[in-house]
């Protein structure tokens, strides 16, 4: 070995050694004295040199340290310390394009419900109201069906058990976007919304549980234990179903994205140690309280439905009442396929509470123009065709993330595909289950205020 003939250097002169290389470099030189020959470039030198060079011995002993140069903002709040960067980004006009797109949608819808509610509503009722009855039964629209308007819908209990799922997830769903509209939901922390959303959900048992029993009691329904297992257990079950399938296949690929197995048996404990009895509980004071009363009576015989033209069918009315709400949120979902799909960041929460309202509006103004127009045709089968007229915005959804597969991911492989579209499902019955409520509560507030104000004998 080369090695061979040589002597180790004991420990102590190593360090004596180093000690005297610091203290002579430290004293002795102005620039750091380097064991090593170096070239300077003059073109990569900085012209305003701020500091000279420093070797370890100055670094140790406290020389030539300087402060920072940044400088701390304290004008900054936190939720804003990302506005710097937000406001560089393209997307902004882009979004104020979508959110001006949606409010010429809600102004024209408004002034569709205006002037239906104050003219064509105002002269039905004082045509409907005048003296002479005999005149005004002669007449056909939406008060000859006034004794079968609030007759209870076929299957009553699914409908009541949607409902109530529904109104659990708009709770869900309004809180979650306030709370990242105010900037408790970093954007930074990419699992917190998510996080936010199981929880409350997990909490928000309880109004699922009475608006459940409560609609299911008006219907007339007596199967009470089995409306509340349904509300507790039916649309939670099928979207953890879906979720433990899809976690499976990114076990079978060895995947870092599965949820280990101890996050689902949590999921599964918050759910049926605490959804399920919070449900019980919100169920318990709905059956206590009286059925929701209607402000006409409901004839023993049902009333035979003339023939309808073709937009005044149950099918084109509802494909046609998912186009507008759809319409404005087609840009903005765009954003969120990115951020779940393309690993883009996703902070727009501003502007998404912005068209989560304006959803709102739309949902409920589209079903109750459509809501009107079936009862002026003398159909007074609206409990279902309410909720599927504003749930068919989420079929216009999975079509929409059908074209993003196609047209924006390069997705390859069997599993990767049966990954997008599982989640896309659940996306899918979320949303239907959401919209589907806001256009039945909008539909039904309009139909009980219509029939309270017209005279009945």
């Amino acid at each position: 070995s080369p090695l061979a003939g040589l002597s180790p250097v004991p420990a102590n002169t190593r360090y004596s050694t180093l000690l005297s290389y610091l203290f002579v470099n430290r004293l002795d030189s102005v620039e750091s004295v380097l064991p090593y020959e170096y070239d300077v470039f003059d073109f990569c030198k900085d012209v305003d040199e701020r500091r000279p060079s420093e070797n370890l011995g100055q670094v140790l002993f406290g020389e030539r340290i300087e402060t920072s140069p940044y400088k701390e903002n304290n004008n900054i709040k936190w939720a804003s310390r990302w506005d710097y960067i937000l406001v560089s980004m393209p997307h902004t006009n882009i979004q104020w394009f979508s959110i001006m797109n949606s409010l010429v949608i809600v102004l024209f819808l408004s002034g569709m419900v205006a002037m239906i509610m104050l003219r064509t509503l105002h002269k039905d009722i004082a045509r409907y109201n005048q003296v002479d009855q005999e005149d005004a039964q002669e007449e056909s629209g939406w008060k000859q069906v006034h004794g079968d308007v609030f007759r209870p819908p076929r299957k009553g209990m699914l409908l009541s058990v949607f409902l109530g799922q529904g109104t659990q997830i708009f709770i869900m769903t309004f809180i979650t976007l306030f709370l990242a509209c105010l900037g408790f939901l970093s954007p930074a922390n990419r699992g917190a919304l998510m996080t936010c959303s199981v929880v409350l959900w997990v909490l928000l048992g309880t109004p699922a549980g009475y608006v459940s029993s409560r609609l299911y009691k008006t219907f007339g329904g007596e199967k009470w234990k089995t409306n509340v297992l349904l509300t507790a257990l039916l649309c939670p079950g099928i979207v953890f179903a879906d979720f433990f399938l899809m976690n499976l296949i990114l076990w079978v690929e060895g995947s870092s994205a599965a949820i280990p197995f101890g996050t689902l048996v949590a999921i599964l404990a918050m759910w049926f140690g605490i959804s399920v009895p919070l449900t019980f509980v919100g169920a318990y004071f709905g059956f206590k309280k009286p059925a929701i009363e209607q402000p006409v009576r409901t004839n023993q015989i049902p009333r035979q439905i003339p023939e309808q033209s073709f937009f005044t069918k149950p099918v084109p009315g509802i494909v046609m009442g998912g186009i507008l709400p759809f319409g404005c949120i087609f840009i903005q979902l765009f954003f969120i396929l990115n951020s779940i799909w393309s690993h883009q960041m996703y902070y727009m929460f501003g502007f998404l509470f912005l068209v989560f309202i304006i959803l709102l509006i739309t949902c409920s103004e589209a079903t109750i123009l459509l809501c009107y127009f079936h009862l002026c045709a003398e159909d007074y089968h609206w409990w279902w065709r309410s909720f599927l007229t504003s749930g068919f915005t989420a079929v216009y959804l999975f079509v929409y993330a059908v074209h993003y597969f196609f047209s924006k991911l390069q997705i390859v492989g069997a599993a990767s595909t049966i990954l997008y579209f599982g989640y896309t499902s659940i996306m899918v019955l979320i949303f239907f289950l959401f919209t589907g409520t806001i256009g039945f509560f909008a539909c039904f507030w309009f139909v009980n205020k219509i029939y309270s104000v017209v005279k009945v004998d």
